[in-house]
């Protein structure tokens, strides 16, 4: 029993981070993309790899990667690898395939303000 909920637990957080095409009914076909996030902001360049369905809206995608690199979302920018500003408010499968899969999150105070 106790194995029973471990993998129950373990599927919740694959289907929270967009791991487990099974759990999501919008997404019969089982289609993901995945983006290398890199945080530009810090010398290091540490990044991280986020997998998830393509009708993904993409700000879900920026929000998730700016909490996991502990940086406030409503002030972060999207940048593709050619330094391209993205607008978040499409899809995942439209990024991926405008964009390609390595992006740079960009934590800013006032993004987009003058």
């Amino acid at each position: 029993k106790r194995n029973e909920m471990a993998e129950k637990n373990e599927n919740q957080a694959s289907g929270a981070s967009g791991q487990n095409s099974n759990s999501n009914p919008n997404n019969p076909s089982g289609s993901k993309v995945q983006f290398k996030i890199i945080l530009a902001s810090d010398p290091k360049l540490p990044y991280k790899v986020v997998k998830v369905p393509e009708e993904t809206p993409f700000t879900a995608v920026l929000r998730f990667a700016a909490e996991e690199f502990g940086v406030p979302a409503d002030t972060s920018a999207i940048l593709s690898s050619d330094g391209i500003g993205l607008n978040p408010k499409q899809t995942a499968g439209n990024i991926f395939l405008k964009h390609g899969s390595e992006l740079r999150l960009i934590p800013r105070d006032r993004v987009g303000s003058f």
